[in-house]
């Protein structure tokens, strides 16, 4: 009977296996974004209501150059209104697209933008308050892979689909007409790029998988089977010093690492990406117990069968290796220049506690410094260029992955202890654990905005749409302007500003103007005008806000900025 039982299973889990997704590649200097509506097969012959970007589900990779000016144009055909936030990107704060920068349904947002960040792997979703999790669960949520010369001189692997796999690690939770759940905690179904019980065919050689933690709230313990070890070469923000030996990695909600394995004896063989859930430390979402103590609970979350027990992500068959196989590992990468925490111009204390304490307050909200969030407070106003020490407090029973906007930050300590090896290179999102302090360093440069704020917030969906999250402007006091666009801060000037409406546009004559367009905070075209003309004055009748301007010459897209005060 056993034997039996043990063929059923076996059969069905053959029948379940399939083939990774494997996102479509987007690149260039104008990328379109068609934020849609559509159904997906997580479950062979039912249709699923799903949500995704040019397509039913997750999002096209990006692929970014540093230095390159991009002009993107996000279309919004959901029926919600949204935002789309470049996670991990250093862009100015109406680039940003966090909370404010909204997408109304049927219109289109245009941010323009200079490539300023390091060969990393950054990733793009929704961020709209109160909806964050609804979209991503939904499946809005595309990979952006960043390209530098300092990467492209090392020999890694870079074969996007062949040698180097985006990985988007996910679970959701299902109601019995297999639809997607919002805000629950029963989330018990894996997933990679939106493929249960997946597979994918990878050459006997050195492979790179870009990891991306996408879930809602749970934490992967990755690592692979018959623990086999692997190599970290990158955090969320770029490169390490050079690859760390593992067999363990836990990634938050939000986190990124890019790993090498070392495949060259395994052909013929099967290697699965794993969760070791079984490790994960009670406190963090994916352990068995999701508070500091088994007797805290958290609605749903019990029972389901992938808390605090190993379960299997991707299987990885291992075919013939490719004509141009890497088969080593390199012992160095680059050179990161960590800031000395002596350079620090202030230190701010942020402390991370539940709305109500006690043995039920993994069931209640959470707070920043006591507080929910308020679209309409600042709650820091950070000088352009001033260096700062960020320590976080965790005052609660269950771990937070903080992120914030805008910059890369080092992680200084994790309790007064310097951090694991991994974890040295330049980071966006970290793992707080309960009651475990965590001070990081970062300079806030290049773009100073009094008008959009930036964000930072819990990476627990569930948690940043319950307001666990706040904002911050960086602000000039020296009175220079921060800019949009290094590359082309000197090529346009924009006078008087702010304007009450009337305001002049100086061009180098080198330039060739085609059209001028002027949007609005939340990316609807308000003025169009062709010319050909370097020198121009501007009488128009525009709201009280900051507008962006797009000047249209032959070869590239110029930005600039405008605020009205009427």
């Amino acid at each position: 009977m056993k034997a039996l039982i043990l063929f059923i299973f076996s059969a069905n889990l053959c029948l379940a296996q399939s083939q990774m997704l494997l996102p479509s590649v987007l690149s260039g200097d104008s990328i379109n974004i068609d934020l849609q509506e559509g159904f997906h097969q997580f479950y062979s012959g039912i249709n699923t209501h799903t949500m995704g970007a040019n397509g039913s589900i997750l999002g096209p990779t990006v692929i970014l150059k540093q230095g390159d000016l991009v002009n993107f144009a996000v279309e919004n055909n959901l029926p919600d209104t949204t935002t789309i936030h470049w996670h991990g990107l250093h862009v100015a704060p109406s680039n940003d697209g966090g909370p404010h920068t909204y997408i109304t349904p049927g219109s289109t947002w245009h941010p323009s933008f200079t490539i300023l960040d390091k060969a990393a792997t950054y990733w793009y979703h929704p961020h709209l308050h109160h909806k964050t999790d609804k979209h991503v669960s939904k499946g809005i949520a595309g990979m952006i892979i960043v390209q530098d010369n300092e990467e492209a001189a090392l020999n890694l692997p870079r074969t996007y689909g062949v040698d180097d796999l985006p990985i988007v690690m996910q679970t959701k939770g299902f109601d019995s007409s297999k639809e997607i759940l919002v805000h629950t905690n029963t989330d018990n179904v894996a997933m990679v790029n939106a493929t249960i019980d997946a597979y994918y065919d990878v050459p006997a050689q050195v492979i790179r998988l870009r990891l991306l933690n996408g879930s809602s709230q749970r934490a992967f313990n990755v690592g692979l089977s018959d623990d086999i070890s692997f190599h970290q070469i990158a955090s969320d923000g770029g490169l390490l010093d050079k690859p760390v030996a593992l067999t363990r990695l836990l990634l938050s909600p939000g986190e990124r690492a890019e790993i090498l394995i070392n495949l060259t004896e395994k052909q013929g063989n099967t290697v699965y990406l794993k969760s070791f859930a079984s490790e994960i430390p009670n406190g963090i979402y994916g352990a068995t117990s999701p508070g500091m103590m088994s007797q805290m609970t958290l609605t749903g979350y019990a029972p389901n069968p992938l808390n605090g027990t190993d379960f299997d992500l991707l299987k990885l068959n291992v075919k013939s290796p490719t004509s141009t196989a890497i088969n080593t590992i390199l012992s160095t990468l680059v050179s990161n220049v960590r800031i000395p925490e002596n350079h620090a111009d202030i230190t701010r204390s942020l402390t991370l506690n539940p709305a109500t304490m006690g043995i039920n307050q993994l069931n209640g909200g959470f707070q920043i410094n006591n507080t929910a969030f308020d679209m309409d407070v600042v709650n820091y106003t950070v000088p352009l260029n001033n260096t700062e020490i960020w320590s976080i407090i965790n005052n609660s029973a269950i771990a937070h992955p903080f992120h914030i906007h805008d910059v890369q930050f080092y992680i200084l300590d994790r309790n007064g202890s310097l951090p694991n090896s991994n974890e040295l290179g330049r980071k966006d999102v970290v793992l707080i654990k309960p009651q475990e302090t965590v001070r990081f360093i970062a300079k806030f440069e290049n773009f100073a905005d009094t008008t959009v704020p930036y964000m930072y917030h819990c990476h627990l969906l569930v948690h940043e749409d319950g307001g666990m999250m706040g904002q911050f402007v960086v602000k000039n006091f020296a009175g220079t302007s921060g800019i949009q666009n290094p590359s082309l801060e000197n090529k346009v000037i924009v006078y008087p500003n702010p304007s009450g409406g009337k305001f002049t546009l100086e061009i180098p004559s080198v330039v060739n103007v085609e059209n001028v367009s002027i949007y609005n905070i939340i990316g609807e075209l308000v003025y169009v005008k062709n010319i050909r003309e370097n020198n121009l004055t501007f009488d128009v009748q525009l709201s009280p806000g900051v507008y962006q301007i797009m000047i249209k010459t032959t070869g590239e897209v110029i930005t600039s900025r405008i605020q009205i005060n009427n």
